[in-house]
């Protein structure tokens, strides 16, 4: 971990934040308490930015959704908990895509979050908040979360790496349900190295969500620089063509090179239903969506729609001003994917072909120790560029879905930079409980291919 402190990386916040938009809330107050006081821990006065959907006491959790608004939770979210009691200061709440909803952060309540290599391009989504905050030097890690992508394609978009682990590896509890089968909080990091750090302190079994497991390991900074000779590398060469750009597919074959002149074996793997992924996933987020976010109707907590005088009316209107767009079109495809006649034909039907890509991967695995991919197939698009085309904003998430789908732990690392002078993102996905390996991977990776460039930021502003 770097040196920089939780007062610097708040005076950075502050004095970006109006260009970038990447923190709804900057912690000034919590920075200088924990500098005057620090806690002894591993992470020790490290300042970490945490995504808006995940609690935190005393700070705002809005999921950058106006119903929601400034919402201040009674209790943090374990992997908050767990930063906390490692001496970490958490300096701000990052922006997101609206519940986590989208691929480019433009889908906030409060407005775009902006690139910070090129200020007209997304960040990605939905975690494009902690990814700028982490790609313009604020901070060297960063809280996110994964439904489908959405700490890998930032990461790439952005220039840094960021891992999303294994289903059960970091407790969900505390973090705001989009998909309940397929969230989970991931790490963004300038270097493999510092989300090592980080994850050895917040993984492991947790008894408030009994989806996580203790499967023992929890230190991933011993065997960070281990040689990895022999391992072998599968390449699903099916997901290199139509749709990829050439640049893309040029940095990432590159990356492959590089692995196999440095001792890894490549063999030739196949995911014969990845084609399904796509489709797959939006079926099945949007029905875990349509039922998650019915808990918030106004009564509790959050916006109440004013002029409703009957309970129905207040129900209706506050959900009909307090959701965005984009995620009353995912309420309304996932009641419509559970109602009755269409339950078998699209849900159910999803399912199944879920566990087919389950499948897939298990026999990949049976012939090599990891999967090399792109994180997306483009670089970062232009604001606005995919506003108006949903179907082209989901198909950002083409190469990343399947690994939420099937539970296992993927990771994107910076591979290139392309002609436009923006960042190409490499992906590795690996077997359940194989993040010390893929941080290995890359880790090494990152020592021997130093991104070229960094991002446009003003130096006399900060």
């Amino acid at each position: 971990m770097s040196e920089l402190n939780a007062v610097t990386a708040v005076e950075r916040a502050e004095a970006l934040n109006e260009e970038l938009n990447a923190f709804l809330s900057i912690e000034r107050e919590n920075a200088e308490c924990h500098a005057k006081e620090p806690v002894d821990g591993p992470l020790s006065g490290v300042p970490i930015a945490v995504k808006d959907n995940i609690c935190t006491v005393g700070m705002r959790t809005g999921c950058a959704s106006k119903i929601l608004g400034d919402f201040l939770p009674q209790y943090d979210a374990t992997a908050v908990e767990r930063l906390n009691a490692a001496g970490a200061v958490i300096m701000g709440k990052t922006n997101m895509d609206e519940f986590a909803m989208g691929s480019s952060n433009e889908n906030s309540a409060y407005g775009t979050v902006r690139n910070p290599w090129d200020r007209e391009r997304v960040p990605g989504g939905s975690s494009g908040g902690s990814a700028a905050a982490v790609a313009s030097g604020i901070v060297d890690v960063a809280l996110g979360s994964e439904t489908g992508g959405s700490v890998r394609q930032p990461a790439a978009f952005c220039g840094i790496t960021g891992l999303k682990p294994t289903y059960g590896r970091i407790s969900r509890y505390g973090l705001v349900a989009f998909a309940s089968s397929l969230d989970q909080i991931g790490i963004f990091g300038k270097k493999s190295s510092g989300i090592a750090a980080v994850l050895s302190v917040i993984s492991g079994d947790d008894k408030r969500d009994s989806t996580t497991a203790d499967v023992g390991d929890t230190d991933f900074l011993t065997g960070l620089e281990d040689d990895f000779k022999g391992k072998r590398i599968g390449v699903p060469t099916a997901l290199f063509g139509e749709g990829l750009d050439a640049e893309v597919r040029e940095a990432v074959e590159a990356g492959i090179d590089w692995y196999k002149e440095n001792g890894a074996e490549i063999v030739e793997v196949s995911l014969p239903h990845s084609d399904y992924s796509i489709a797959v996933y939006y079926i099945i987020a949007t029905a875990e969506a349509s039922s998650n976010l019915a808990r918030f109707d106004g009564v509790r907590y959050g916006y109440r729609a004013e002029d409703a005088p009957e309970l129905r009316q207040m129900y209706m209107k506050t959900r009909e001003e307090g959701f965005g767009e984009e995620v009353k079109r995912r309420i309304m495809l996932g009641t419509y994917v559970l109602s009755s006649g269409y339950y078998d034909a699209y849900y159910a039907k999803a399912q199944k072909v879920r566990t087919l890509l389950k499948r897939d991967f298990e026999e990949a695995f049976a012939a090599c120790d990891a999967i090399v991919t792109p994180t997306s197939p483009s670089t970062a698009f232009k604001i606005g560029e995919r506003s108006d085309d949903p179907l082209a904003m989901y198909l950002s998430d083409i190469y990343t879905a399947s690994a939420n789908l099937a539970g296992i732990p993927g990771i994107s690392v910076p591979c290139g930079i392309a002609s436009d002078g923006l960042p190409i993102g490499m992906q590795l996905l690996g077997n359940h409980w194989s993040e010390g390996l893929l941080l290995n991977l890359t880790s090494r990776f990152e020592a021997d291919n130093p991104l070229s460039g960094s991002p446009k930021i003003h130096s006399d502003s900060i």
